[in-house]
């Protein structure tokens, strides 16, 4: 059976907080995608469409691409809500969007770094919380999403409702979708090991039939800490091969999200080769 290839990409502020050291790293480790999040600790949502587009001018100047704006959209309290509180890296205010509508500008943002995807969460945890409460939520994503041509990836994040792949996979299996493949699973197995939640096979085997992407890093289960890919504790070439035989599309985007940040740079270039060793290992191109 061939397994899915896999699109490399890197989420630049994991490099450094500036665009040339992004662009740099990339030249450096043949890598032609970068995810993008911030710049210079400023958030794109945040951000004027005229910053984010000499942003993406220069990216695009440099020869590469940008698959997914992994924007912190719902990355929020819900309305009405009393977060569980705690630190959350990279959460965003919707009231400091430079735009009446942060959902739509969200999108627009993805437009002008000409990504096609566009990475959401699920609200910051509250007591309480039902898969159905984020329908209302889905329903305007998704109506966005094939307006503009961009789809949503939903990916599962501890601090968010949605945390595990088992609650990533319990939201598919509840949310009356009402626009057929206009809203994905982005999936992120070591969140899951994060919390002591693993996914398991029939987890699995529900969201792979709609992926077309993921986010890579690895776990220290003994010191509680994120480490780069191929250090940790996570079987990466068990859990590679079992999501990619289940998955339909033929190229799977391949995030790393190395979550190193006292040597973001370092820490990204050792998960790319081992990336590329581990997929080797298991007969899965990388391109």
């Amino acid at each position: 059976m061939t397994l899915p290839r896999l699109a490399l990409a890197v989420i630049g502020d994991e490099i450094g907080p500036t665009l040339d050291e992004m662009i740099s790293f990339c030249a450096e480790n043949d890598v032609r995608r970068l995810d993008m999040r911030t710049v210079g600790g400023r958030n794109l949502m945040g951000m004027t469409l005229d910053e984010v587009a000499g942003i993406a001018k220069a990216i695009e100047k440099a020869g590469l691409s940008v698959p997914t704006f992994v924007s912190p959209v719902l990355k929020w309290p819900m309305p009405g809500k009393e977060a569980a509180g705690g630190k959350v890296d990279f959460a965003f205010d919707p009231t400091t969007c430079p735009a009446d509508d942060p959902l739509a500008h969200a999108f627009d943002i993805a437009i002008v770094l000409k990504a096609r995807r566009l990475r959401v969460f699920s609200h910051l945890r509250y007591q309480g919380y039902q898969p159905f409460d984020l329908v209302p939520r889905f329903e305007r994503l998704a109506d966005l999403a094939l307006t503009y041509s961009v789809d949503v990836e939903i990916e599962n994040e501890p601090v968010c409702n949605v945390g595990s792949v088992a609650e990533l996979a319990q939201f598919f299996a509840e949310y009356p979708e009402p626009r057929p493949g206009a809203v994905k699973p982005l999936i992120d197995i070591a969140n899951g090991w994060s919390i002591g939640a693993p996914p398991g096979d029939a987890d699995i085997q529900q969201l792979a039939p709609y992926v077309d992407a993921i986010h890579l890093k690895d776990r220290d289960m003994t010191a509680k800490r994120t480490v780069p890919m191929g250090d940790g504790d996570i079987p990466w070439a068990d859990e590679l091969k079992r999501l990619l035989r289940s998955v339909k599309v033929p190229e799977v985007l391949a995030s790393i999200e190395t979550h190193c940040p006292t040597d973001g740079r370092n820490a990204t270039a050792r998960s790319v080769v081992a990336l590329r060793r581990i997929a080797g290992e298991i007969g899965v191109e990388v391109v």
